[in-house]
Protein backbone atom coordinates (compact mmCIF):
# COMPACT_ATOMS: atom_id res chain seq x y z
CA UNK A 1 0.00 0.00 0.00
CA UNK A 2 2.86 2.33 0.61
CA UNK A 3 4.69 2.09 -2.57
CA UNK A 4 1.19 2.32 -3.84
CA UNK A 5 0.92 5.53 -2.42
CA UNK A 6 4.39 6.79 -3.25
CA UNK A 7 3.99 5.69 -7.05
CA UNK A 8 1.07 8.00 -6.99
CA UNK A 9 3.01 11.28 -5.08
CA UNK A 10 3.40 13.02 -8.14
CA UNK A 11 -0.07 12.69 -9.22
CA UNK A 12 -1.84 13.40 -6.06
CA UNK A 13 0.36 16.19 -5.63
CA UNK A 14 -0.75 17.68 -9.44
CA UNK A 15 -4.45 16.86 -8.91
CA UNK A 16 -4.00 19.51 -5.17
CA UNK A 17 -2.12 21.92 -6.88
CA UNK A 18 -4.74 22.16 -9.72
CA UNK A 19 -7.55 22.69 -7.42
CA UNK A 20 -5.80 25.19 -5.23
CA UNK A 21 -4.14 27.01 -8.49
CA UNK A 22 -4.14 25.98 -11.88
CA UNK A 23 -2.73 23.83 -14.77
CA UNK A 24 0.99 25.36 -14.56
CA UNK A 25 1.71 25.30 -11.22
CA UNK A 26 0.25 21.95 -11.24
CA UNK A 27 2.31 21.19 -13.91
CA UNK A 28 5.43 22.85 -11.94
CA UNK A 29 4.74 20.58 -8.97
CA UNK A 30 4.55 17.20 -10.86
CA UNK A 31 8.20 17.70 -12.36
CA UNK A 32 9.63 18.76 -8.92
CA UNK A 33 7.49 15.88 -7.21
CA UNK A 34 8.72 13.39 -9.90
CA UNK A 35 12.55 14.84 -8.95
CA UNK A 36 11.71 14.06 -5.51
CA UNK A 37 10.65 10.73 -6.59
CA UNK A 38 13.67 9.45 -7.86
CA UNK A 39 15.93 11.22 -5.72
CA UNK A 40 14.54 9.98 -2.45
CA UNK A 41 14.97 6.35 -4.11
CA UNK A 42 18.55 6.77 -4.92
CA UNK A 43 19.51 8.48 -1.17
CA UNK A 44 17.30 5.57 0.87
CA UNK A 45 19.31 2.87 -1.70
CA UNK A 46 15.63 1.20 -2.75
CA UNK A 47 15.59 0.29 -6.79
CA UNK A 48 14.29 2.40 -9.15
CA UNK A 49 11.48 0.93 -11.51
CA UNK A 50 12.10 1.83 -15.62
CA UNK A 51 8.20 3.15 -14.49
CA UNK A 52 9.50 5.63 -12.42
CA UNK A 53 12.24 6.88 -15.33
CA UNK A 54 9.77 7.10 -18.10
CA UNK A 55 7.39 8.82 -15.89
CA UNK A 56 10.19 11.53 -14.94
CA UNK A 57 11.27 11.59 -18.48
CA UNK A 58 7.93 12.23 -20.12
CA UNK A 59 6.15 15.04 -17.32
CA UNK A 60 10.04 16.77 -17.52
CA UNK A 61 9.70 17.03 -21.27
CA UNK A 62 5.87 17.73 -22.13
CA UNK A 63 5.95 19.47 -18.62
CA UNK A 64 8.78 21.71 -19.39
CA UNK A 65 7.23 22.14 -22.78
CA UNK A 66 4.07 23.41 -21.15
CA UNK A 67 5.56 25.67 -19.07
CA UNK A 68 7.99 27.38 -21.74
CA UNK A 69 5.04 27.55 -24.24
CA UNK A 70 2.30 28.57 -21.79
CA UNK A 71 0.54 25.75 -23.57
CA UNK A 72 -1.33 23.03 -21.51
CA UNK A 73 -1.80 20.92 -24.86
CA UNK A 74 1.64 19.27 -23.99
CA UNK A 75 1.03 18.38 -20.14
CA UNK A 76 -2.47 16.73 -21.57
CA UNK A 77 -0.45 14.46 -24.06
CA UNK A 78 2.04 13.09 -21.05
CA UNK A 79 -0.48 10.13 -19.97
CA UNK A 80 -0.96 9.18 -23.65
CA UNK A 81 2.84 8.88 -24.36
CA UNK A 82 3.03 6.81 -21.23
CA UNK A 83 0.81 4.56 -21.65
CA UNK A 84 1.63 4.45 -25.57
CA UNK A 85 5.25 3.61 -24.00
CA UNK A 86 4.55 1.49 -22.15
CA UNK A 87 2.03 -0.65 -24.83
CA UNK A 88 5.04 -0.59 -27.58
CA UNK A 89 7.47 -1.60 -24.69
CA UNK A 90 5.20 -4.55 -24.64
CA UNK A 91 4.44 -5.41 -28.54
CA UNK A 92 8.37 -4.95 -29.26
CA UNK A 93 9.71 -7.17 -26.56
CA UNK A 94 7.54 -9.76 -27.89
CA UNK A 95 7.67 -9.40 -31.47
CA UNK A 96 11.33 -7.87 -32.03
CA UNK A 97 13.03 -9.45 -29.42
CA UNK A 98 11.23 -13.02 -28.99
CA UNK A 99 10.39 -11.81 -25.11
CA UNK A 100 7.26 -11.49 -23.60
CA UNK A 101 8.24 -8.57 -20.74
CA UNK A 102 5.09 -9.81 -18.70
CA UNK A 103 6.57 -13.33 -18.06
CA UNK A 104 10.38 -11.72 -17.49
CA UNK A 105 8.61 -9.75 -14.93
CA UNK A 106 6.04 -11.95 -13.43
CA UNK A 107 7.21 -15.40 -14.61
CA UNK A 108 9.17 -16.28 -11.24
CA UNK A 109 5.84 -15.63 -8.96
CA UNK A 110 3.28 -17.05 -11.46
CA UNK A 111 3.22 -20.12 -13.62
CA UNK A 112 0.76 -20.47 -17.10
CA UNK A 113 1.28 -22.34 -20.33
CA UNK A 114 3.24 -20.19 -23.40
CA UNK A 115 -0.43 -19.28 -25.16
CA UNK A 116 -1.85 -17.66 -21.62
CA UNK A 117 1.34 -15.18 -21.09
CA UNK A 118 1.25 -14.04 -25.02
CA UNK A 119 -2.97 -13.36 -24.31
CA UNK A 120 -1.74 -11.65 -21.02
CA UNK A 121 0.81 -9.58 -22.61
CA UNK A 122 -1.08 -8.70 -25.90
CA UNK A 123 -4.68 -7.67 -23.24
CA UNK A 124 -2.49 -5.14 -21.53
CA UNK A 125 -0.45 -3.65 -25.13
CA UNK A 126 -4.06 -3.37 -25.99
CA UNK A 127 -5.41 -1.82 -22.65
CA UNK A 128 -2.29 0.86 -22.81
CA UNK A 129 -3.42 1.93 -26.16
CA UNK A 130 -7.26 2.22 -25.82
CA UNK A 131 -6.42 4.22 -22.37
CA UNK A 132 -4.21 6.53 -24.18
CA UNK A 133 -6.78 6.95 -26.88
CA UNK A 134 -9.57 7.85 -24.00
CA UNK A 135 -6.89 10.23 -22.87
CA UNK A 136 -6.65 11.91 -25.87
CA UNK A 137 -10.43 12.26 -26.52
CA UNK A 138 -11.32 13.23 -22.91
CA UNK A 139 -8.29 16.41 -23.42
CA UNK A 140 -9.13 17.33 -27.39
CA UNK A 141 -12.81 16.38 -28.16
CA UNK A 142 -13.75 19.72 -27.05
CA UNK A 143 -16.43 18.13 -25.36
CA UNK A 144 -14.94 18.24 -21.83
CA UNK A 145 -13.21 21.29 -19.97
CA UNK A 146 -9.47 21.41 -18.74
CA UNK A 147 -11.16 20.71 -15.20
CA UNK A 148 -13.17 17.86 -15.98
CA UNK A 149 -9.71 16.37 -18.08
CA UNK A 150 -7.42 16.81 -14.27
CA UNK A 151 -10.21 14.38 -13.21
CA UNK A 152 -10.43 12.20 -15.51
CA UNK A 153 -7.06 11.55 -15.55
CA UNK A 154 -6.44 11.45 -11.82
CA UNK A 155 -9.46 9.36 -11.24
CA UNK A 156 -10.84 8.36 -14.38
CA UNK A 157 -7.53 6.71 -15.63
CA UNK A 158 -7.07 5.25 -12.41
CA UNK A 159 -10.59 3.98 -12.38
CA UNK A 160 -10.23 1.89 -15.80
CA UNK A 161 -6.71 0.41 -14.40
CA UNK A 162 -8.15 -0.80 -11.50
CA UNK A 163 -11.00 -2.50 -12.59
CA UNK A 164 -9.18 -3.65 -15.44
CA UNK A 165 -6.32 -5.26 -12.79
CA UNK A 166 -9.30 -6.99 -11.14
CA UNK A 167 -10.30 -8.58 -14.34
CA UNK A 168 -7.37 -9.87 -15.72
CA UNK A 169 -6.11 -11.06 -11.44
CA UNK A 170 -9.70 -13.17 -11.93
CA UNK A 171 -9.24 -14.44 -15.37
CA UNK A 172 -5.34 -15.39 -14.95
CA UNK A 173 -6.89 -17.63 -11.52
CA UNK A 174 -8.61 -19.42 -13.95
CA UNK A 175 -5.21 -20.19 -15.85
CA UNK A 176 -2.29 -20.65 -13.04
CA UNK A 177 -0.71 -24.08 -12.68
CA UNK A 178 0.14 -25.25 -9.20
CA UNK A 179 4.13 -25.21 -8.31
CA UNK A 180 5.62 -28.72 -9.03
CA UNK A 181 6.54 -30.80 -6.14
CA UNK A 182 10.22 -30.53 -4.58
CA UNK A 183 12.51 -30.74 -1.81
CA UNK A 184 11.74 -32.94 0.83
CA UNK A 185 8.83 -35.21 1.08
CA UNK A 186 8.73 -34.71 -2.76
CA UNK A 187 9.46 -39.02 -3.30
CA UNK A 188 7.88 -39.91 -0.42
CA UNK A 189 5.53 -42.07 -2.77
CA UNK A 190 8.01 -43.43 -4.55
CA UNK A 191 7.95 -47.13 -4.43
CA UNK A 192 10.45 -49.04 -1.98
CA UNK A 193 13.72 -50.13 -3.58
CA UNK A 194 14.28 -53.77 -3.40
CA UNK A 195 16.59 -55.24 -0.69
CA UNK A 196 19.56 -56.88 -2.23
CA UNK A 197 20.34 -60.45 -1.03
CA UNK A 198 22.97 -59.31 1.51
CA UNK A 199 20.50 -57.16 2.99
CA UNK A 200 17.86 -59.43 4.01
CA UNK A 201 20.89 -61.80 5.58
CA UNK A 202 20.18 -61.34 9.86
Amino acid sequence: MKKFLFDLFPLILFFAAYRFADIYVATAVAIAAGVLQIAWLKLTGKAIEGMHWVNLGVIVFFGGATLLLHDEAFIKWKPTVVYWLFAGALLGSRYLLGKNLLRKLLGAKIRMPDNIWDRFNASWTLFFVLAGCANLYVAFSGHYTESQWVSFKVFGLMGLLLVFVIGQSLWLGRHMQAPEETGAGAGDDLPAKPLTEQERQP
